[in-house]
């Protein structure tokens, strides 16, 4: 079947197929359609098939029951972020600018995403970002690079690393734990 619906969209559609992303037995195939439409198709076998998440509403034919996948635990997501941070300072002492930014995106999407979690929002894949209050986002506008500079690099990483200690009162023993690490990480 996932062949005939590949086929069907590349000739009739015009798409063109990015990649596959298998989730569980499912398998999500991902197209590009003219016009830049993104169109994601899931393809599970029927019993395997149900809600993964509460925000799942099935419109018709059947579904099995299912556990819904777990969010994330927030020591994970802390946890994360601390090895993102360290990852970011490694990068920039080797000069390493570029990948250094990666990591220290990640530092920020990992402490946002504990924000989230605190105010009962989505935490996956930035969905609950733009809903976080006004004041809560604007504290971490300062965690964005502006440029791939050593000193850029040093003073997005130190806001990176404040947000998520600032975010941490879930895991606020783990956090205490390593804070003084971090401030030393951050430290020029």
């Amino acid at each position: 079947m996932l062949g005939d619906w590949t086929r069907s969209l590349v000739h009739e559609l015009d798409a063109v197929h990015l990649f596959d992303l298998p989730s569980g037995a499912s398998i999500y195939r991902v197209f590009l359609l003219p016009g830049c439409l993104q169109l994601d198709l899931s393809f599970t076998p029927a019993a395997e098939f149900g809600a993964r998440s509460p925000t799942f509403r099935l419109l018709f034919g059947a579904a099995v029951e299912k556990a819904h996948a777990p969010a994330a635990a927030a020591e994970e997501l802390f946890g994360y972020a601390v090895h993102h941070a360290l990852r970011a300072r490694f990068c920039i002492e080797r000069g390493r600018y570029w990948q250094a930014e990666y990591w220290i995106s990640g530092v920020r999407d990992y402490a946002l995403s504990l924000a989230c979690r605190a105010r009962d929002l989505p935490d996956r894949e930035g969905r609950g970002f733009d809903d976080l209050p006004a004041d809560v986002l604007s504290r971490f506008a300062d965690t964005l690079v502006s440029a791939p500079e050593r000193d850029e690099l040093l003073r997005a990483l130190a806001c990176a690393v404040a947000g998520l200690l600032r975010e941490a009162d879930e895991v606020r023993e783990l956090a205490a734990k390593v804070e003084p690490d971090l401030r030393l990480l951050t430290s020029v």
